[in-house]
C-alpha cells in the first residue's frame, strides 16, 4: 500500500510549518489565506500547494510582514517576496522549508537546488549544523506524529549522505597532518543510524587526523585487530538507538576489556550516553552530549 501523504490535516500543517492549528484556521478565517478542501463530516484537508504556500507565509510572517498585508497580495508576489527577503539572517528558515518540501515532494531537484544556493551563502559546516541537524531532528518528530512516511525520511537522508560523501572525499585524499593517533569510527550491532557518525569522520578529517570509517553494525571482536595496524587509536562510537538503555554499560565494558582501554580510547556520543554510568568512564573512557564537544576536545 502506497502510504505517502499528498493530504494533510491541519496538525500535519501545524508540525511542519510551526504554526498553531488555531492560528491557521484565524488566518484562514479572517484573512482567507488557505482554502481547505473538506471531508463529507466537514474536516480540513490540505493539499502539497497550500503546504508550500503556509511555509512561505511563515517565513514572510517571521521577517515582519502582517499576515493581513500578506492575504492581499496575489498567489505569485508570495514566493517573489520570499526570495527577495532572504539573507544570511533568513538563509535558514528559508532553506528548511524548502528542504522539507523536497521532501514531501520527493523532488531531487528542489533539493539540490536549495543545497547549490546555500552553499555559497555558507560553509559546509554552517550548513550540516544550522540546517541539516535541525532538519534531521524535525524529521523525528514528524514521523513521531505520522506528519511523515519512512519513505520521506529515507529519501531526504540519502540526498544529505550524498552531500557530505562529497565534502569528505575530498578530506581523504590529502595526506593527514596529524600522526600521533589515528580515529576508528563504527555503530554497535543493529545500529543503523549512520549520518551522525559520517559527519564526525568529515569533522575529525578536517582536523587533520587519518579515520578508520568502518559503519554499521560492527562487532566488538573485529575492533581488535585494528590494534596490530596503529598504535595509538580513538574508537568512536555513535549510540543513537543501540545498545538498549539496559545493556549499554554492558557493551562499554566489554568494549573496555576486548579493546584493552589502558591503551587505547573510548569515546562515545549518541543518545543512549545518557543511561551510562559514570563510574566506568575514565581518562580514556569518555561520553560526549553532543558532536561539537566531541569535535572540540580532538
Amino acid at each position: 500500500m502506497n502510504n505517502v501523504k499528498n493530504v494533510f490535516s491541519i496538525k500535519d500543517l501545524e508540525n511542519l510549518s510551526g504554526i498553531k492549528a488555531h492560528t491557521i484556521r484565524i488566518w484562514e478565517k479572517r484573512y482567507n489565506v488557505l482554502e481547505p478542501m473538506r471531508t463529507d463530516t466537514n474536516i480540513r484537508l490540505y493539499d502539497l500547494p497550500s503546504l508550500q504556500k503556509l511555509l512561505n507565509i511563515t517565513l514572510l510572517h517571521d521577517y515582519g510582514y502582517k499576515i493581513s498585508k500578506i492575504s492581499q497580495y496575489p498567489p505569485e508576489t508570495i514566493p517573489a517576496l520570499v526570495r527577495e527577503i532572504i539573507t544570511s539572517k533568513t538563509a535558514k528558515s528559508h532553506a528548511l522549508s524548502e528542504f522539507k518540501m523536497a521532501m514531501m515532494y520527493f523532488d531531487q531537484e528542489l533539493f539540490f537546488n536549495t543545497y547549490d544556493w546555500l552553499i555559497k551563502e555558507k560553509t559546509f559546516q554552517e550548513i550540516f549544523h544550522e540546517v541539516f541537524l535541525p532538519l534531521m531532528q524535525e524529521m523525528g518528530l514528524l514521523w513521531q506524529t505520522d506528519t511523515i512516511s519512512p519513505a520521506h525520511e529515507h529519501f531526504i537522508t540519502f540526498l544529505i549522505k550524498q552531500k557530505l560523501l562529497i565534502q569528505t572525499e575530498q578530506l581523504q585524499i590529502r595526506k593527514p597532518t596529524i600522526t600521533d593517533k589515528v580515529f576508528v569510527l563504527s555503530l554497535p550491532m543493529n545500529e543503523i543510524h549512520e549520518l551522525g557518525l559520517m559527519y564526525l569522520n568529515y569533522e575529525i578529517l578536517a582536523k587533520g587526523y587519518k579515520t578508520i570509517y568502518l559503519g554499521e553494525s560492527v562487532p566488538i571482536d573485529s575492533l581488535k585487530y585494528l590494534k596490530s595496524h596503529f598504535d595509538a587509536i580513538v574508537f568512536v562510537s555513535y549510540l543513537t538507538v543501540q545498545p538498549d538503555k539496559g545493556k549499554v554499560n554492558e557493551y562499554i565494558n566489554e568494549m573496555k576489556q576486548v579493546l584493552e582501554c589502558n591503551t587505547t580510547s573510548l569515546w562515545f556520543i549518541g543518545r543512549m550516553v545518557a543511561h551510562i554510568n559514570p563510574a566506568i568512564l575514565s581518562e580514556n573512557v569518555q561520553k560526549f552530549q553532543s558532536i561539537e564537544t566531541l569535535v572540540n576536545s580532538i
